[in-house]
């Protein structure tokens, strides 16, 4: 591994030399050296036009077509003198031991993908804490496979911002953690290396997609961990296996170097066993990169561990009426009686409703499925709506097991792909359309609530973690089982407020989550008012 980061670090030596200082070449004549070079772009023939022409409808005799073919000479030639150009990744800044799958003794939750021990700068906010990163999260030299059979063999040569911010902090490193298969699940039995087990009871759901994240961290096999959170997956496992986990504000954690589902649902966050140490992660990965089209070009730096220390005494608190019909019995009971238990510890408690967050599912559904769709499924994790950093090779390497290993897709993603083109075939983006239009909305009536309140409450999932699916269990069983527990979390990632999952009790020994909503970038808030629900547990 040695090696593998020397010649890492020589590749990014050699395009950023050819880039210099400002990141755009003014040395390097790239017209000129490729002039002997065979084009990278080939030139379509006549016949492929003709095809094209005729699938869309364009009417283009085909005598024409020749007419056509010679004037895109000119943007065929421009396409092949960018692809000349030299790579550009974030760096890798620290050398790393040499990875390896853990034996079934070594990892008897599944919770691992690949560990591995990367130890960052000497000093700094996280030293002497030891760090899982999520599979869909690009580590340079390590395997990522995203939870998917058909990415097996996929190796980065980055490291994404979260993993040297987390590195530059003095973090340690050491592996990455297992997640479901393309992260396209709530529960954790879809990930290709199996199951993640739950760390309360092997038989029942983890949660996901960052399932293997919540069970190291809730093993205390790592002090914290990186999730993705695209409709809950932060959340959701966080929620089941029993730790604490944050969806931020859209935008405030980079996500520069980690596979997208759809860049506008996109998160990651922070999971850990204390409010403190997910304050102190946040801290860490949080700000702008420059390179995330997700966020704002400034993000104000906070000191959250030092919020904290003012305590949560002034916080008003409302508990969403809609986020607790059709909840499990004991869930609802258990929730609600920590959230009114908060008067104890002087915030100021009552009930709030929220009437459109019923249909929050629904309007997710209706922009997210079509972002899967379209970004995911069809571009390979591409987004062409803004300029950032692309990860070129992972999207040449999944584009190519798309077309060539369809077959190996979860039945979870078989059937956002078979809903995605049915829906575009007969309506096109009609529904996209519609649902975009009422995102605002609902953005204004959680936003109307916080007006009023500092902080909203929920349920997580409004059930305890069911069985695992057995592997004799029909597709019909392990798409519900993926999906059926999204209901109050999917809203927040499309309105983009913070939201947060801490433990308040149990039910037949398996975890109840609590999540907590705040207003767009006051995670100080939402933390402090975790910090009360965590000392009330404890007292």
């Amino acid at each position: 591994m040695q090696t593998v980061h020397k010649l890492l670090n020589r590749r990014l030596a050699v395009s950023f030399k050819a880039y210099g200082a400002c990141g755009f070449s003014t040395t390097v004549n790239y017209a000129q050296e490729a002039k002997n070079e065979i084009p990278s772009v080939r030139p379509p023939n006549i016949d492929e036009l003709y095809d094209i022409s005729e699938k869309f409808g364009l009417n283009i005799p085909y005598e024409e077509l020749s007419t056509y073919k010679d004037c895109m000479k000119g943007m065929l030639e421009s396409f092949d003198r960018v692809d000349k150009f030299p790579e550009i990744n974030p760096p890798v800044k620290y050398p790393r031991t040499g990875a390896y799958r853990p034996s079934a003794e070594e990892n008897d939750h599944n919770a691992w993908y690949v560990k591995c021990d990367i130890k960052g700068a000497k000093g700094g906010p996280l030293e002497g804490k030891t760090i899982a990163v999520k599979d869909n999260i690009a580590v340079a030299g390590l395997p990522m496979m995203n939870g998917a059979r058909m990415l097996e063999g996929y190796v980065p040569e980055y490291d994404a911002t979260v993993v040297n911010r987390v590195l530059d902090a003095g973090g340690r490193i050491l592996g990455k953690s297992a997640c479901e298969y393309l992260c396209m699940s709530g529960n954790s039995h879809t990930c290709a290396s199996g199951p993640i087990l739950n760390p309360h009871n092997r038989d029942r759901s983890a949660g996901g997609s960052s399932g293997g994240s919540a069970v190291l961290v809730s093993l205390k096999e790592v002090d914290m961990a990186i999730g993705g959170d695209q409709g809950g997956s932060i959340r959701l496992p966080s929620c089941w296996s029993g730790c604490i986990g944050l969806k931020p504000t859209f935008g405030l954690v980079p996500y520069t170097g980690a596979f997208p589902i759809a860049k506008y649902v996109d998160h990651l966050g922070p999971m850990a066993s204390t409010v403190e140490e997910v304050a102190l992660l946040l801290e860490v990965l949080a700000g702008s990169d420059g390179m995330d089209c997700r966020q704002p070009s400034e993000i104000s730096k906070v000191k959250y561990t030092k919020e904290l220390k003012k305590g949560f005494a002034d916080l008003k608190v409302g508990i969403m009426k809609e986020g607790f019909e059709e909840c499990e019995e004991d869930v609802e009971e258990i929730v609600k009686s920590a959230a009114f238990n908060l008067k104890n510890m002087g915030l100021n408690v009552s009930e709030v409703s929220v009437p459109l967050h019923k249909s929050g599912g629904d309007i997710w559904s209706s922009v997210g499925v079509p972002g899967v769709y379209h970004q995911l499924l069809h571009n390979a994790g591409i987004t062409t709506g803004s300029f950032g950093h692309q990860p070129t090779t992972m999207h040449d390497y999944v584009a190519k097991r798309m077309k060539t290993n369809g077959g190996d897709l979860s039945p979870t993603v078989k059937l956002f792909w078979l809903f995605g083109e049915h829906m575009k075939r007969n309506y096109e983006l009609h529904h996209f359309c519609k649902g975009s239009n009422i995102v605002p909305h609902l953005k204004k009536a959680y936003n109307d609530a916080l007006s009023k309140y500092d902080i909203l409450i929920t349920p997580t999932i409004k059930y305890k973690a069911p069985l695992l699916p057995t592997q004799s269990a029909s597709t019909e069983h392990v798409i519900k089982e993926s999906l059926g527990m999204i209901a109050n979390t999917t809203p927040f990632n499309i309105t983009w407020h913070p939201a947060l999952s801490i433990n308040v009790g149990f039910s037949e020994n398996l975890p109840i989550g609590m999540q907590i909503i705040g207003r767009h970038f006051e995670e100080a808030t939402v933390l402090r008012a975790a910090l009360a629900v965590e000392q009330m547990i404890k007292n």
